[in-house]
């Protein structure tokens, strides 16, 4: 590899998974800037192409090595000016493997390393120890981003907490980003306070348990002391709500485990925190949440729902599913079933059981055949398919507040989303993309809404521009 200069280099990163993922994406693009990277919209046009993995499904690391191939191939058919990196889950859990397998790849950085980037990239050494960096130094990788991001639209994630205590028999997590770590208030808060200056309306706060954050308050006191006093999430996102500009806050992925009476209360008290909840269950049977190390039975579930709704009765509910886990019986299959119908989700996902290498589930008996598992997907995905189009329908008439983030399919179009993440398509919008603004539903399908802008005239009163679906 080359060093680097500050001319102009192109950028491109291609990120795979979760909102986490999103996050590291667009701060990776933050600490290369100063080296003159710019972002480019394909890898054709980079002198760095990144992949931003993840290994929570199944293959996942296959499909990496698949489109390593293909950008091997650019690189053979250039100049050799190009350097390839792979950074995220599957790099932290197929760091060396990678490197033997694919010669091609210059760099692979885990997910908490990933601020090293500059200093790799300067390295002209081809050693492994030099083109290899999965160390879980959390704390590190947070202290060196500046609490200013350069942010592109009206809607930003900030990352709060990472990794994972829990524990899931299942799940990669725990192995791939480390232990639980929570951000302290004050940085949280100065890079809330920045996004927002920067014109941003909507902030989603992420973490592999979000709900878990438990930072220290960090603001400066007399003496130059930093305050140790703990926060919890519910506590920070009251404080979040005071700030001027920031008109829309949501939070994703919790656990069940962490919904604790302040996170409750806050969405009773918090007017700018969406009445949106994506709550994994991943079962609708005690047997099976207890071979998957839940640590909450299905009436912990439902008890949790039902206190969330009471704090805020128009709260909308999203879910995981997984299906065909060892063990599954058909009894605990209509277990699922029969949760997802008291529910009553907005939208759901739902996934095949596939052994993840190196989890406790892996080693598993009472594998459940293919046949099964597909066709009880079917019958969760058929359930989750209705129960979204009821809640969709059940907004036709009413008035919704929508962030328009970027142009729909038609001429002048434009899509944007519900405070219940509903996407809402508006015909005559498109110059509001980036703003808050009110609409008429007046259609639904399964999956979005569509409805007119509501807009105060110079008169006074108020017009409705239409849209189609």
């Amino acid at each position: 590899m080359k060093p680097m200069t500050t001319s102009p280099k192109g950028l491109f990163i291609k990120t795979y998974g979760c909102q986490m993922n999103v996050y590291d994406s667009e701060r990776m693009a933050d600490v290369l800037k100063p080296l003159g990277f710019v972002e480019v919209d394909s890898p054709e046009k980079a002198q760095l192409i990144v992949l931003n993995t993840c290994h929570i499904r199944e293959k996942a690391t296959e499909k990496v090595f698949s489109e390593l191939g293909q950008i091997r191939r650019l690189k053979d058919e250039g100049d050799g000016d190009i350097t390839i990196a792979v950074a995220g889950c599957v790099a932290q859990a197929e760091g060396e493997e990678i490197i033997r397998r694919q010669p091609a790849v210059d760099i692979v950085v885990g997910p908490q390393s990933y601020h090293k980037l500059p200093e790799m990239l300067a390295k002209t050494s081809r050693s492994i120890k030099d083109r290899l960096e999965t160390d879980f130094a959390v704390a590190d990788k947070f202290g060196a981003f500046s609490k200013i991001r350069d942010v592109k639209g009206p809607s930003a994630f900030l990352s709060v907490q990472e990794g994972c205590d829990k524990f899931c028999t299942f799940c990669v997590v725990p192995y791939t980003r480390g232990a639980e770590y929570s951000r302290s208030a004050a940085d949280i808060l100065t890079e809330a306070e920045g996004l927002v200056g920067q014109g941003v309306c909507e902030i989603v706060l992420v973490g592999q348990n979000v709900n878990a954050w438990h930072g220290v308050s960090g603001s400066v006191g007399e003496g130059g002391r930093r305050d140790q006093t703990e926060w919890d999430l519910g506590r920070l996102i009251r404080r979040l709500g005071q700030i001027d500009g920031l008109k829309r806050l949501r939070y994703t992925t919790s656990h069940p485990r962490d919904m604790n009476d302040s996170l409750i209360t806050a969405h009773r008290e918090v007017d700018s925190l969406a009445p949106f909840l994506h709550l994994p269950v991943q079962s609708g049977s005690d047997a099976i949440l207890k071979a998957m190390n839940r640590g909450h039975s299905v009436t912990d579930y439902l008890h949790i729902i039902d206190r969330v709704r009471r704090a805020r009765p128009d709260m909308s509910f999203a879910s995981d599913f997984i299906v065909g886990f060892p063990g599954e019986t058909d009894a605990d299959f209509e277990g699922t079933l029969s949760l997802v119908r008291e529910v009553g989700y907005s939208q759901s996902y739902a996934f095949k059981y596939s052994p993840r290498p190196g989890t406790p589930a892996s080693d598993m008996d009472e594998e459940v055949e293919e046949a099964v598992k597909e066709e009880r997907l079917s019958r969760l995905l058929t359930e989750i398919s209705r129960q979204s189009r009821a809640f969709n329908l059940t907004m036709v008439g009413s008035t919704l507040q929508v962030l328009f983030t970027r142009r729909g399919k038609s001429e002048g179009q434009a899509l944007g989303y519900s405070p219940h993440m509903q996407p809402v398509h508006v015909d005559g919008a498109e110059a509001l993309i980036g703003r808050l603004c009110e609409v008429r539903v007046i259609a639904a399908t399964g999956t979005s809404l569509s409805g007119r802008l509501l807009e105060e005239t110079s008169s006074g009163r108020a017009d409705f521009i239409e849209a189609r679906t």
